[in-house]
């Protein structure tokens, strides 16, 4: 994939259009700044937003991919599949984010436990010194672990989890 072709490609669909940067962007849903990413071939929009581009501009999603008009339909099954690929990868981000979000959440309140007691002068004293021991490192625990999230790194974490079960 050509990204600059697909980029001035994408350009000229949107001047036939008499459509300005801002414009795509508002019927798009994203910033000026990303259309013209898209347009310079630096970025690409993602796979939902491609679909949407292909419907709005009435050309078909292998035009968009190849930069440039071709003869003949794309097959309305290969069109339908890749319809669902986009709505399965959008599902699956939404199934992460509420995991990160989760994870956010738990690390942002046992902060919060932790810097209670921390200046209430409790940290140090008994079962709440255990307490906020255990928050801070819960914290932390869910910091690494948003990062690993963000990171795609868990899912490599997990595939060799089950590399290493398997050998069991």
């Amino acid at each position: 994939m050509d990204q600059k072709k697909i980029g001035s490609f994408l350009k000229e669909l949107r001047k036939e259009k008499g459509l300005t940067q801002e414009q795509l962007a508002e019927l798009m849903y994203v910033s000026d700044r990303t259309v013209s990413r898209w347009e310079t071939g630096s970025n690409l929009p993602s796979l939902d937003i491609l679909i949407r581009i292909s419907d709005y501009y009435n050309v078909e999603l292998s035009e968009i991919l190849d930069g440039e008009r071709k003869s003949g339909k794309m097959n309305k099954e290969l069109e339908e599949t890749v319809l669902k690929v986009a709505d399965y990868s959008n599902d699956e981000k939404m199934k992460m984010m509420k995991k990160l979000h989760i994870f956010s959440w738990i690390g942002v309140v046992s902060f919060l436990i932790y810097l209670a007691l921390d200046i209430t002068g409790l940290a140090g004293q008994g079962i709440t010194e255990a307490i906020a021991s255990f928050c801070s490192g819960l914290a932390l625990g869910m910091l690494i672990t948003a990062v690993l999230y963000t990171s795609n790194s868990i899912y490599k974490i997990k595939a060799f989890k089950k590399r290493l079960l398997r050998k069991k």
